[in-house]
């Protein structure tokens, strides 16, 4: 008879336990909810080391105000100068940190986009905050600030990784 009697409390467990089993994945990484805390002061660092190059001649290869900068070369610059080691190219930038939704993107977010069907036809840049985003964007052009909300950039957004936390 004890046995029938906890059955009703093992169904409730059970129902329970399948209801937070995506809270309890979220804190493996599996599923991000987002995070709306403001930035943390180490990634408006990052933003305003990006903000620095403005202006600056987009080189293939690029990596250093000297140089000029690629996409991945800018990420990878500003990350640097402010202590942070991420990878160089953008197809292994797109996999650092930690994913989180686009619409809890903060300052100093990594911003992926699919430029091409290339396997590595990827571009980078880092969030500014309010939709904005800044890169190196391609041969001919220099480091500047766009929009999320340009139709070309909204629809090739395919990720935001956060490594400042």
């Amino acid at each position: 008879m004890a046995s029938q009697h906890k059955k009703p409390h093992m169904r409730i467990f059970s129902f329970l336990a399948l209801l937070l089993l995506p809270l309890a994945l979220s804190g493996c990484g599996l599923f991000s909810f987002g995070d709306s805390d403001p930035a943390p002061a180490k990634a408006i660092k990052v933003v305003n080391t990006a903000y620095s190059q403005i202006g600056k001649q987009y080189s293939y290869g690029g990596a250093s105000p000297s140089k000029g900068f690629d996409c991945s070369g800018l990420v990878y610059w500003a990350y640097r100068k402010n202590g942070y080691k991420i990878p160089r190219v953008s197809t292994a930038q797109a996999k650092c940190g930690k994913g989180v939704a686009q619409q809890f993107a903060r300052e100093g977010d990594i911003v992926v986009f699919k430029i091409s069907q290339s396997p590595r036809g990827l571009h980078t840049g880092i969030y500014t905050g309010n939709s904005k985003f800044i890169h190196s964007p391609s041969k001919g052009k220099t480091v500047k600030i766009d929009t999320l909300r340009n139709n070309y950039w909204k629809n090739k957004l395919v990720a935001v990784r956060r490594v400042v936390r």
